[in-house]
């Protein structure tokens, strides 16, 4: 006897049992099940675990990477040491991680080439790496860079495992599921470079010794010394893990705390506030009007500067609400850099005052945001009559295409 195959597919779709249409008063009584993505499922703890995270709930990470941006770079050293509610060590995480491209200078981590060719897969790291942030708060120098690195290098571990497990089997050979982890799930992510910077300090560079120095822990300078450079690297990173450790623990209650679901990856893959992101993608609805002058005028565009006071974001808001433009870069079209420094500049500040931009500090923003009328701007045309778009395409972005016609090749 042979199955109709269009019945065979209907049982497929249905799950292998056939379907049974209820009628109207059955479908109104009985609610209808949701999906597992509609309503999540809490993360269960057990006591065990639980008991150990209210012992410990703190862990302290550094990064050592071949670069500044984990969207071109790869994570080489990943150390970490879980630490009681009143500071004290209980135990400890490193790793030494393989990459398959160039590994960069050797003062960016401290390694050889060999000793990076000997290192571990991200992905046979990832489970244990979890298991030690999990539930945690996570205590970081740069949140952007050390929990950009981490979740890029995550994602890229389980991608590559899902299409590993997609591929299993094709040969005829069956393989095993891999299971690499998961993105880790700390808690909160304390950032103690903007810790400093909202405490008003000022910062000569952004080093981990530096910053440390600045907030009153005593240990030695920044600078790079041949005995520093003698030591092996487990030694080094290690000293600046304990002291991003010292420097949460000297004013623990006052701290810069970011949520990982309130982060999202900007262009080069550091992590930052949604808010940010969004503005920094965002697409002008007003024409620049040039240099700030006095008054602030629709489409300005504005840049912020890392040595501010405030909450970047409350800035960031500001600009946005005002119909003023905010951008990550400065150039001479830029109209103004809100930046609480004067003298010895450095970064962006120091490109503005080479090209001319004005400099204002964060709390001048914001009180001229908030107390003066914002002088109309000129409204930038929408994308389907944009003559530039008109131009490149020949026709607007909204134009349909008639039906039946080709699209012709141009190669």
């Amino acid at each position: 006897m042979t199955t109709d195959p269009r019945r065979r597919s209907r049982r497929r779709r249905s799950g292998g049992a056939a379907h049974k249409p209820q009628s109207q008063s059955q479908s109104q009584s009985q609610p209808q099940p949701q999906s597992p993505a509609a309503t999540p499922k809490p993360r269960e703890v057990s006591q065990e675990r639980a008991e150990e995270l209210a012992r410990t709930p703190f862990v302290a990470v550094t990064v050592k990477t071949t670069g500044i941006h984990p969207s071109t770079a790869q994570l080489v050293v990943i150390d970490a040491v879980v630490l009681t509610a009143s500071g004290e060590p209980d135990s400890d995480f490193h790793a030494v991680l393989s990459v398959p491209d160039d590994p960069g200078p050797k003062h960016m981590h401290g390694l050889s080439r060999e000793e990076i060719a000997d290192g571990k897969s991200f992905s046979s790291i990832l489970k244990a790496l979890g298991k030690t942030i999990d539930g945690r708060t996570m205590i970081t120098h740069n949140v952007p860079l050390v929990w950009g690195f981490i979740h890029k290098e995550a994602r890229r571990a389980m991608t590559a495992a899902a299409r590993a497990n997609r591929r299993r089997g094709s040969r005829g050979k069956p393989r095993r599921r891999q299971r690499v982890g998961h993105v880790p799930r700390p808690v909160g992510i304390v950032d103690m470079l903007a810790t400093a910077r909202r405490r008003g300090v000022d910062l000569p560079d952004t080093r981990i010794r530096t910053v440390a120095r600045m907030l009153g822990v005593e240990c030695e300078p920044a600078t790079a010394t041949v005995e520093r450079a003698r030591q092996p690297e487990f030694d080094v990173t290690r000293a600046e893990t304990l002291l991003v450790a010292d420097m949460f623990f000297r004013d623990p209650d006052h701290v810069v705390v970011v949520k990982p679901d309130e982060l999202q990856p900007d262009r080069f893959g550091l992590q930052r506030s949604s808010i940010r992101v969004a503005a920094a993608n965002a697409t002008p609805k007003f024409h620049n009007p040039g240099v700030f002058a006095g008054t602030l005028v629709q489409g300005m565009q504005i840049v912020v500067a890392p040595e501010i006071t405030a909450d970047p974001d409350d800035i960031i808001r500001a600009i946005t609400t005002h119909d003023l433009s905010y951008s990550e870069k400065v150039t001479r079209q830029t109209s103004l850099v809100v930046c609480n420094k004067q003298n010895n500049l450095s970064g962006k500040a120091m490109h503005a005052a080479r090209k001319g931009v004005p400099l204002m500090a964060d709390d001048e923003f914001l009180t001229l945001v908030s107390t003066t009328q914002i002088t109309p701007g000129e409204p930038t045309p929408p994308p389907e009559t944009s003559p530039v778009l008109r131009s490149i395409t020949g026709r607007s972005t909204r134009q349909p295409r008639k039906k039946g016609s080709r699209r012709v090749s141009r190669r």
